[in-house]
């Protein structure tokens, strides 16, 4: 069970909000950046960051909490980085009450967030590991420290902030597995289609379950004379890993970037944590490379040197910050999993947790002493720059959705803010199960908190900048254009970054997306797919569910066009997969037509196509080309009467021309992708720019829908 989300109250730090200092004359913007060493006084320090406890007895680089002060005159925020794993909200509280009292600074006008490194002193208790209570008990402080430091060196100061694309440092690390390949999960299930870290060039997982943001911003601030004062970048990556006790890459990056655009020792820059909820530096589809952190924070810090050096600055930015606290729910153990979490409690008697399990029967007790959490969200604008931050560890998906949607051109989002709350998928990632959605205190919160917290935060930077918050623009390009001139019935793009439907782009009523589903996977490559919308042309990813159009009319003609991509491979299986099915639903005798991808089922080749009535006529009609693996193909079935046609990759010669008899019922039939009617060996991959006819379409209709996507085909991946 869960509660619904409530908003609490929200509070607007704006012109209005606050009287001017005496210091500062309205319309000077001034800045002030200062490093508080944060390191463990006292050793070993308990380490969080994994299931189990670690302990470490050496500093290997010092952790710091790295504060920017800035004040325009009306408004003064303060903005806290912190070289840690997480902290509670209890804790920043407690630092922001600090700092409040000693510079004057309201609480609701500070972000404090961490960098998420996993080799630092444990701030909190998380999974198998406890708080180290010592060293949290001395954050608050030295976390006060430095946001009173930045602000007593407050100068007249010039802000500017720049994003580049850097792709090659940060990718999904969440990958989908086969459906015969899937794992358990601590509770016995076997319930994980998508986890964490399957390795570089697994065969078992198929592809990334979600985009990437590979957004690197860097925000900079100046004397008026033009020397560095702070650098706060701001990247999606997990954290790189090392030993304990250290800063990470987050340091490590920090001190480089340091070196490159000088300034001296007083210069503060450092790395924020984005929404890295599924993303690290892995490509799990390519080789491991051969690098280690210092490598790695060098490379990330000359991308963001080279950005830096492109920075326009600006001397009269006015500033805003709103919060908002919301209530969400915890999803709670139902009494079958109670009575096995007491078992494995009264088994422990005590002890520590050695197992994975043993951590997640202990972390029921957590969620159901807390079953409601309150969330502190924030938005801040900088001139027209907005950042954004959440406590949660946040997806890809969800921070490219806030930078979409945002009313200001640029957002920066900073994930672990504020607070610790745990991960917040997408709901239709529940679906896939996996490490970030075990319930736990690192990920316990209600299926529905993602879509929830995207609200409240959207509203926010509404608040701050008084803008209407942006539609997404769907993706437009020649393709599309060359759909519509062939008179579809619908044209399904399935470049949706959230809800459960699918867009008509002719606005008929939409496809349903069945649990299962991935969304905003990289589609077929080319301008002619992703033309001028919001990022790269985007798809679905088939992982159990399909995508169900409806009803299809009466008649014994049609057509379907559509791109898909396989990643089974075809010994697999019986049938690799279906890719298309119209009949009645649920139907066990499968009567209709349905298209797949032979496998090892002796009636077809392997990876040939094949279009079968069902079980009563059980005709097979088989196509000559072997399609590839993981590569985009286009297909096209077309029925006229009994005569059945499957064009592939726009050839005009047919792949399949047979007569098929039609054993669909007059009425009642659906229409379905991506798997059969009755759920038989769905596709395992990718399906994009589905279109439908009520009509036969002609070969040179084929014909003019290949030439639009630019191909040849097959086509590769769309880059993230």
């Amino acid at each position: 069970m869960s509660t619904p989300s409530r908003l609490l109250s929200l509070v607007l730090a704006g012109p209005l909000a606050l009287a001017i200092p005496a210091q500062a004359r309205a319309g000077e913007f001034r800045a002030g950046a200062a490093a508080v060493d944060v390191s463990p006084p006292d050793l070993p320090a308990v380490v969080n960051g994994g299931f189990l406890r670690r302990d470490a007895d050496s500093v290997l680089d010092p952790l710091f909490a790295r504060a920017f002060v800035l004040d325009d005159g009306q408004t003064r925020l303060a903005l806290c980085v912190v070289d840690t794993c997480m902290m509670p909200r209890d804790l920043i509280d407690r630092a922001k009450q600090l700092a409040s009292g000693r510079a004057g600074i309201p609480t609701d006008r500070m972000l404090v967030s961490a960098t998420h490194t996993h080799s630092a002193p444990a701030a909190m208790g998380c999974l198998g590991c406890p708080v180290d209570p010592g060293y949290a008990e001395s954050l608050p402080d030295k976390i006060a420290s430095a946001i009173v430091a930045a602000a007593g060196r407050l100068e007249p100061a010039e802000v500017g902030w720049t994003v580049v694309d850097d792709p090659d440092h940060t990718h999904c690390r969440r990958w989908i597995y086969r459906s015969d390949r899937m794992l358990t999960d601590p509770f016995g299930g076997r319930t994980v289609r998508a986890n964490m870290h399957p390795g570089h060039e697994n065969p078992d997982a198929i592809a990334p379950s979600g985009p990437a943001d590979t957004g690197l911003s860097v925000i900079a601030l100046r004397s008026i004379d033009g020397r560095p004062l702070g650098v706060l970048a701001n990247y999606s990556m997990h954290y790189y890993g090392t030993d304990a006790v250290s800063a990470d890459y987050f340091g490590r990056f920090s001190r480089a970037l340091a070196d490159r655009i000088g300034g001296g020792e007083d210069v503060v820059v450092s790395m924020s944590q984005g929404t890295s909820g599924d993303l690290m530096w892995m490509d799990y589809g390519a080789p491991a490379p051969d690098r280690d952190v210092d490598s790695y924070a060098e490379a990330v810090a000359r991308v963001a040197s080279e950005a830096f050096e492109s920075i326009e600055y600006r001397d009269d930015p006015s500033l805003a910050m709103a919060e908002a606290r919301l209530i969400l729910g915890r999803r709670l153990p139902d009494d079958r999993r109670r009575e096995w979490a007491r078992a494995t409690r009264d088994r422990i008697e005590g002890e520590a947790p050695r197992s994975i399990p043993e951590v997640y029967a202990l972390e029921q007790f957590h969620l159901l002493d807390a079953p409601e959490r309150e969330l502190i969200l924030q938005a801040v604008r900088i001139g027209d720059l907005g950042i954004t931050a959440m406590p949660n560890e946040v997806y890809g998906l969800t921070g490219l959705k806030l930078k979409a949607s945002s009313p200001l051109p640029t957002t920066v989002n900073f994930e672990l803010a504020n607070g610790a709350e745990g991960y917040i998928p997408p709901p239709e990632q529940h679906a896939l199960g996996g490490y970030t959605t075990w319930p736990a205190r690192t990920a316990g919160l209600e299926v529905q908190a993602e879509p929830r917290i995207v609200e409240a935060v959207l509203g926010l930077l509404e608040q701050v900048s008084g803008k209407p918050r942006r539609p997404i623009r769907p993706q437009s390009g020649s393709f599309a254009e060359a759909v519509v001139a062939t008179r579809p019935r619908t044209h399904f793009r399935l470049d949706e970054m959230q809800g459960g439907e699918a867009a008509d782009l002719l606005g008929g009523p939409p496809a349903r997306y069945e649990p299962g589903i991935a969304l905003a996977l990289p589609g077929p490559e080319g301008p002619a797919f992703s033309g001028d919308g919001d990022g790269p042309n985007r798809a679905i990813h088939c992982a159990g569910g399909r995508l169900v159009a409806g009803p299809i009319g009466p008649g014994d003609s049609y057509s379907v066009a559509f791109g898909f991509w396989n990643g089974l491979p075809h010994d697999a299986r019986a049938v690799t997969g279906y890719l298309a099915s119209v009949g009645p639903e649920g139907d066990p005798e499968a009567l209709g037509d349905h298209l797949g991808i032979g496998g090892t089922h002796p009636d077809v080749p392997p990876g040939r196509l094949f279009v079968f009535n069902g079980d009563e006529a059980g005709a097979i009609r088989a196509g000559r080309t072997e399609l590839p693996v993981r590569r985009w193909c286009h297909v096209v079935l077309v029925r006229e009467g009994t005569r059945v046609l499957v064009y592939l990759d726009g050839e005009t010669e047919p792949e399949i021309d047979a007569e098929l008899p039609v054993t669909r019922p007059p009425v009642g039939n659906s229409l379905n992708f991506g798997g059969r009617t009755d759920g038989f060996a769905g596709l395992e991959g990718k399906l994009d720019e589905v279109v439908v006819y009520d009509r036969a379409i002609s070969p040179e209709e084929v014909a003019a829908l290949a030439r639009a996507s630019r191909g040849p085909w097959p086509l590769d991946d769309a880059g993230e």
